[in-house]
């Protein structure tokens, strides 16, 4: 079960990784939170986490680094969307990445 937690999530940050790297719409979305000139770096770190997380599956610090990194970068993430007042349903994605890759992060930790 663990391990399909952690597989979807890489493939969901790696995902999200790239549109933020290619699409325009990502372009916009980081103009408005007046964030642009993080973009490609957040889009790297997302894309290099999911890639964590999966390799993580078979080195166990790989995946306490990546999962760490994705909560604290989520943590952030959602912290910008209260701040531009989005509404709920906006910030419910960034906050659930946040509480998936902590609960991976604890899973891995603890047991």
């Amino acid at each position: 079960m663990n391990q399909i937690i952690v597989l979807a999530s890489g493939i969901v940050f790696i995902f999200y990784g790239l549109l933020c790297l290619i699409t325009n719409h990502m372009k916009v979305e980081f103009e408005r939170y007046q964030l642009a000139r993080f973009r490609r770096t957040i889009g790297v770190l997302e894309l290099l986490g999911g890639i964590g997380l999966l390799g993580g599956l078979y080195y166990p610090l790989l995946l306490i680094i990546a999962s760490a990194g994705l909560t604290v970068l989520m943590l952030l993430g959602t912290l910008i969307r209260i701040k531009t007042k989005d509404p709920v349903w906006e910030i419910i994605p960034a906050f659930s990445l946040m509480l998936l890759n902590a609960y991976i992060l604890t899973r891995v930790i603890y047991f």
